[in-house]
């Protein structure tokens, strides 16, 4: 608080990851400040200092950090989600083209130390099928199989947020901002494929073949991304999922209700 002449602090949010506070700027503007909890700084740290890269384009703006403090930009609007749920889905996919455009623009000196995608994705193919529902084993199979074939066929890499899906987009008075990165680097295909199978509370609306291929088309279309290689992103991905949330003992019903129609979608593509 000395450090950055801030005021009045309000605690906000505890996460697992972090704590969040208000803080004032000279009595006047709002600003956040992320402390990041001991057990996770590594990662979240990496995360941190890829949004602090982004310069505020496309994403919330880091003013410092120090330690395992982040002083950022202070974001109270609306999210994506909230959007998707209430019926404005196709805008909500517009404008998380908008904001993949802008963090995919180039910058120089990206930070040293983002994680390779391929790295994020050790857990699917470390997982042992016997651990997926018996009846869906052959899910994990296809998601195994699509990633290693997209893995096999490397595209030019680029820093990535990683995380973006649509409660890590919130609105503001400079337009819809990204958070929460995880700081990787890879494949620029990767960076929607955890939309597809979002946002949290939208089950059915994840899983409607019309809403999959709608998203497929508007990435293509304003991102001149590959169609299939999205969908195959967004499938593998889906499967890490669930092995992520079988580790953690967490219910794997959604992506399992989502994962047949991406593989279907992607079959189709």
């Amino acid at each position: 608080m000395i450090r950055w002449s801030l005021t009045k602090s309000t605690p906000v949010a505890e996460t697992p990851r972090s704590w969040i506070f208000r803080v004032e700027q000279n009595g006047r503007n709002f600003a956040a400040l992320k402390i990041l909890k001991p057990a996770v700084s590594g990662e979240e740290g990496r995360g941190a200092r890829l949004l602090s890269w982004y310069g505020g384009d496309g994403a919330a703006t880091v003013f410092d950090m120090h330690g395992d403090t982040i002083f950022m930009e202070w974001l109270d609007g609306g999210t994506l989600g909230e959007a998707a749920r209430n019926g404005r889905d196709a805008e909500a996919t517009t404008a998380l083209a908008t904001v993949v455009s802008n963090l995919h623009r180039h910058r120089d000196d990206a930070p040293a130390d983002l994680l390779p995608l391929r790295q994020r994705f050790q857990a699917l193919f470390d997982t042992d099928v016997r651990a997926w529902p018996h009846t869906a084993r052959d899910l994990y199979a296809r998601c195994a199989g699509i990633a290693l074939k997209l893995f096999d066929k490397p595209m030019p890499e680029i820093p990535l947020h990683g995380d973006l899906h649509h409660d890590n987009i919130i609105s503001s008075d400079r337009g819809w901002l990204a958070i929460d990165p995880k700081g990787l680097i890879g494949d620029p295909h990767y960076e929607v494929a955890n939309a597809f199978r979002n946002p949290p509370g939208a089950t059915k609306l994840a899983a409607d073949p019309k809403r999959i291929n709608a998203m497929a088309d508007a990435f293509a279309a304003r991102l001149g991304f590959n169609r299939k290689r999205v969908l195959g992103f967004a499938a593998a991905h889906s499967g890490l999922s669930v092995c992520w949330d079988l580790v953690d003992g967490n219910p794997v019903t959604t992506d399992l209700a989502i994962l047949p129609n991406l593989l279907s979608a992607y079959d189709q593509a």
